[in-house]
């Protein structure tokens, strides 16, 4: 049984701040040990459960946090960008099921260090008629290949946001949210514990699980954080302009939904 194993960072026990997310500086430095840590939990519990092969997908960021000589032997490591699917490569591999680890919610939610792709450019996702954020739109994509999501860990937002989406996976609160850089945190020694049981659970009951699958074809609304990223992104002819800040376009898949999102925010760069 293979398993894909996407892990963020925002989610982890104990990461509270932007400055923890950011490479340069040595609260970065212990987040992202932090990180291959709960990682290597998820595996192991993943393991104890049946798994054979195991995917661990680096997404934050530059794609390249994990540390690979700290990573289980098990597992094998997808890092860097650009890739075509993003926070879900290696989906399209035969894999049996995902599992997200240190996910957060969505942007404008009180989740802690909430966005969604890209915290600079947008400030609001819909994918026909609703609004997601980074699990719920990595998720659908997952769902185009017909693998669902079993496992997920965050905080509470994060799991109270995408329940509804995944019912019959595992979710996993690990931390509370206070405000958006701001909460209480079990430590991460029983965060490894809660999530290493939580995937040997989620693993041994994924035939229950179903995938999230959105009906073609896929309208995207997205609401830009500024009037000047509304204007750079309708340099793309295929996004149509609503207002000042909110922008919709049409994708024959939630593939290409992806792709085109993650080419407005490469994009946003010009203007930071």
């Amino acid at each position: 049984m293979k398993i894909l194993i996407s892990v963020d960072i925002e989610g982890v026990a104990g990461v509270f701040h932007p400055e923890q997310t950011r490479a340069g500086n040595a609260e970065y430095e212990r987040a992202r040990r932090l990180m291959t840590a709960e990682a290597n939990a998820v595996i192991e519990g993943a393991l104890a459960a049946g798994a054979t092969e195991i995917l661990v997908n680096d997404s934050h960021g530059g794609f390249r946090n994990l540390l690979p000589d700290l990573l289980h032997p098990a597992a094998k490591a997808i890092l860097g960008k650009p890739r075509l699917l993003g926070m879900m490569s290696g989906v399209d591999s035969g894999v049996a099921g995902v599992m997200m680890v240190g996910y957060h919610g969505r942007s404008q939610s009180r989740g802690i260090l909430a966005h969604t792709i890209n915290s600079f450019a947008f400030a609001r996702v819909w994918l026909n008629d609703r609004e997601l954020g980074e699990a719920g739109i990595y998720g659908a994509l997952a769902g185009e290949f017909g693998v669902p999501v079993i496992f997920g860990s965050g905080d509470n937002v994060f799991v109270e946001e995408n329940q509804p989406l995944f019912p019959q996976a595992t979710l996993v609160a690990i931390k509370t949210a206070d405000g958006a850089a701001s909460g209480t945190s079990l430590s991460p020694q029983s965060a490894l514990a809660i999530l290493s049981e939580g995937a040997k659970a989620a693993v041994g009951k994924i035939t229950t699980c179903r995938p999230f699958v959105l009906p073609p074809t896929i309208t995207c609304k997205l609401q830009t954080t500024s009037p000047a990223l509304a204007d750079l992104f309708c340099q793309l002819p295929i996004l149509e302009r609503i207002d000042g800040v909110n922008l919709t376009f049409s994708a024959p898949s939630v593939q290409y939904a992806v792709r085109v999102l993650n080419s407005l925010s490469a994009m946003s760069f010009m203007l930071r």
